[in-house]
């Protein structure tokens, strides 16, 4: 990572968060839903620029038996500089550090992502198991 990219270990602001989630291509969030969730963390990073945030990832979970990487996130123009790794690192480094062992940790991996997160041990579940999904919510 350059010298001009900082990794600080802090979850980005809800502009931030929201921002983000739009550049790299992930579906938008509200400000209430982002209100709501981001201070649920188990930990988060965030990549600075000259002191502004362009990448972002975290990890959400219970604190003890299962754990989920989500909002993994690089403005496009900062893309293809490592950053993606430089963060998916960072938040494993703190899941072996700190969850305990034998937790479960899951990931969608949405379409080449998953190459990467290949390199840190994560393989598909298929055919055991299936990952399932739905939207929540109110209008």
């Amino acid at each position: 990572m350059s010298e001009a990219y900082t990794l600080v270990p802090a979850t980005p602001g809800v502009d931030d968060y929201r921002r983000l989630r739009v550049e790299a291509g992930l579906s938008p969030k509200s400000e209430d839903s982002a209100r709501t969730g981001l201070p649920n963390t188990w930990f988060g990073v965030t990549v600075l620029y000259e002191g502004r945030a362009i990448g972002m990832g975290r990890v959400i979970g219970d604190g003890g038996t299962a754990f989920q990487i989500v909002d993994i996130a690089v403005e496009p123009a900062h893309q293809g500089k490592g950053l993606g790794k430089r963060i998916m690192g960072a938040l494993m480094d703190h899941l072996h550090a700190n969850a305990p062992a034998g937790a479960y940790v899951s990931l969608i991996a949405d379409g080449d992502a998953r190459h990467l997160y290949a390199k840190y041990g994560f393989e598909p579940v298929m055919p055991a198991s299936i990952g399932m999904a739905t939207r929540a919510g109110r209008e």
